[in-house]
């Protein structure tokens, strides 16, 4: 495998392609066309948000890398036709990357707060460079704490777009017309919501696919400390969850006319069935390959959440 491929491997590239695509849809789709009828221009637009995007991908990037180097043994064992770390990537280099990845996504934080009226931007960028480095080395191996670590980050992806804008929705509400700041609230705890449990499922079905090395590594991973079949129960209950909140939130979209019954349809075909498939499967799973195949329909099922805010754009007024 030559050098560049491998590094775009090492990052994780489709899943930086999610994040940036997620926060181009909810800026585009969602919060610009609500802003845009209250009459209130965004603070984070045209290179403001290309920086904003650009640090959230890099910091993601630089994540990858250090957990990739942390798990260097243990993934020799679970996946080592995929290991780079020290076979076609040295470590040095690596750590390099990590640490001038992880500098500039901090450092486009505070370009951010510098220049707009984003505040501490930068600082919750450096945490989040903390969380997953500490992460890497430590709390992944830890019951639960790691997975919800990283789903509460995959949700961040969607809150830090609201969160740039927290002033406008503070004016909107001094001026008692709080209609707008309400949707948008909505929408936000809506896809963030969404982001967490979906990342949350997934998270678990990896440690049952990676039970193996974990396990000779001293991880206490939910499977490991609960077993195979608890850690499905867990998964299960979520996935109830998930699937019970969309087909409520389709029954209220139900309300609004004959228009929204297409995204209505697409939810229930490309997102609810998909998570029906996966319960259906679950609990038959028990090889690596089983457990795989699960995190690449829960990945798909990210994609088409992700695709389905552009409905809100073809809804805007």
């Amino acid at each position: 495998m030559k050098l560049v491929p491998a590094f775009f491997k090492l990052v994780r590239w489709p899943n930086l392609v999610f994040i940036a695509l997620t926060q181009v849809l909810f800026l585009y789709c969602i919060e610009q066309p609500i802003f845009r009828n209250a009459g209130i221009v965004t603070n984070v637009h045209g290179t403001y948000f290309l920086c904003l995007m650009l640090a959230s991908v890099i910091i993601a990037a630089a994540g990858n890398i250090i957990n990739d180097y942390f798990d260097l043994n243990i993934d020799q064992i679970n996946k080592p036709e995929k290991v780079i770390v020290d076979k076609i990537i040295s470590r040095r280099w690596v750590i390099l990357w990590h640490l001038v990845l992880s500098i500039a996504g901090i450092l486009l934080g505070f370009y951010i707060d510098w220049f707009t009226r984003v505040r501490f931007l930068g600082l919750a960028n450096l945490a989040s460079v903390l969380l997953l480095f500490f992460y890497s080395i430590s709390l992944k191996k830890k019951l639960l704490i790691g997975n919800v670590l990283i789903s509460l980050l995959t949700a961040w992806v969607i809150l830090v777009i609201t969160y740039c804008e927290t002033n406008h929705l503070l004016d909107v509400f001094r001026k008692g017309s709080s209609l707008e700041a309400d949707k948008l609230s909505r929408l936000t705890f809506l896809y963030a919501g969404f982001a967490f449990i979906i990342s949350l499922i997934r998270e678990v079905i990896k440690d049952m696919e990676d039970v193996e090395g974990d396990r000779k590594y001293g991880c206490k991973t939910m499977p490991i400390v609960w077993g195979l079949n608890a850690s499905k129960v867990f998964v299960a209950v979520w996935l109830i969850v998930l699937i019970a909140a969309l087909a409520i939130v389709q029954f209220y979209v139900l309300q609004f006319g004959w228009l929204f019954w297409i995204s209505a349809l697409y939810c229930t075909i490309f997102i609810i069935v998909p998570l029906l498939w996966i319960f259906r499967k679950l609990f038959r799973a028990q090889s690596p390959q089983d457990f795989h195949q699960l995190s690449s329909v829960v990945k798909i099922v990210m994609l088409t959440g992700i695709l389905s805010m552009v409905f809100f754009k073809v809804y805007a007024p």
